[in-house]
């Protein structure tokens, strides 16, 4: 294949997953930046159309990375000094917090292994509660199903901030989340910023591999800005269309990895998810209740502090409960980190 149609075809993809975003986005579609082009491109061209895609191509791996970079920014950018003012409680949920990641863990993998009948790496990795991308990337390096892992990764997110906000809206009374119009926009980012953030995303990268993390693509930007915070140094804000842009790009790259995936495989998993994201929820919630008498923290801010779903989907419900949404964003940020700790040491006991 010529770079001309590699090139060609990378940029007609991505305007499919960008028209495909504003769709799902006109739907009120969670996540739509980053579910619009995976649910059209996943079911479209890899299910249906595999014809249009040119025979031996495959998405620029360092373009989805650059990306993924990004992300890792935006989440490193919502840890500040101010949410450890309360240090006492955060230890409490904290802890919790790691209970709930590894009883989940447990919970999901004898799931996925005793009744879904995966594979012990697959059933591992599908069963991680969060840590999206690092789940895909360290299961593929373990062997793992990668198209019944993604399915069920993709669908936990899927089924959590669909059925939590609409939970919610109808517990509370009122919508929230998306359905609210919330918006976590932050002020304009000057376009000068720009090159500060790819120079840190660059630096975490870097980082990030050389450390051998898991995910450096990720976690290295993650670790970077939240160093840059915390310290006082710089603050950076990543541009809400960027953010966007970003999760055009991985959504659509992700979305070509569902080649061979059909209806029987999509129902099952979809089976499967309601089964662990119940579990999961119902865990959350009886933790929540343990927790509210000890911190003062009212039960709506915690339970969706645990849910396993989205860290920009909470925020926005938190938003829409006027709850604090650094204290959320930081809970679902920890959470991501402990299960990527958690894989990272057990996933190769697994081989």
């Amino acid at each position: 294949m010529t770079p001309g149609v590699r090139i060609l075809s990378t940029v007609l993809l991505l305007a499919l997953g960008s028209i495909a975003a504003f769709v799902a986005r006109a739907l009120s579609v969670p996540l739509p930046f980053m579910l619009g082009p995976l649910i059209v491109v996943g079911a479209l061209i890899s299910t249906r159309a595999a014809h249009i895609v040119p025979q031996g191509y495959r998405f620029p791996q360092p373009l989805r990375e650059a990306f993924i970079a990004m992300i890792g920014l935006m989440i490193g950018a919502q840890v500040v000094p101010e949410l450890f003012a309360d240090l006492p409680n955060l230890l409490i949920s904290f802890g919790a917090l790691t209970a709930f990641t590894l009883i989940a863990l447990a919970g999901n993998y004898t799931l996925f292994r005793r009744v879904g009948g995966y594979d012990r790496a697959t059933a591992f990795f599908a069963g991680a509660p969060g840590g999206l991308y690092e789940s895909i990337a360290l299961g593929e390096a373990a062997g793992a199903d990668l198209p019944r892992l993604m399915t069920q990764q993709f669908l936990r997110i899927v089924v959590v901030v669909s059925v939590l906000p609409i939970g919610m809206s109808l517990y509370l009374g009122a919508p929230v989340g998306s359905s609210a119009g919330v918006s976590m926009a932050s002020a304009p980012v000057p376009w000068n910023a720009l090159p500060w953030l790819a120079l840190a995303g660059f630096v975490g990268w870097v980082l990030g591999r050389a450390l051998r993390l898991p995910a450096p693509q990720l976690t290295g930007p993650l670790m970077v800005a939240a160093a840059l915070n915390l310290a006082g140094l710089v603050h950076l804000d990543v541009p809400p269309w960027l953010v966007n842009l970003a999760q055009v790009v991985i959504g659509t790259a992700l979305g070509l990895r569902f080649a061979g995936i059909g209806h029987r495989m999509l129902l099952r998993g979809a089976a499967l998810a309601l089964a662990s994201v119940a579990g999961m929820l119902a865990l959350a919630a009886a933790i929540a209740l343990l927790l509210r008498p000890l911190m003062g923290v009212n039960f709506d801010t915690l339970l969706i502090s645990f849910a396993p779903g989205g860290v920009t989907e909470m925020g926005l419900i938190a938003l829409s409960l006027a709850a604090d949404p650094a204290f959320v964003a930081m809970h679902h940020i920890l959470r991501i980190l402990i299960t990527v700790v958690a894989i990272g040491a057990l996933g190769p006991r697994l081989r």
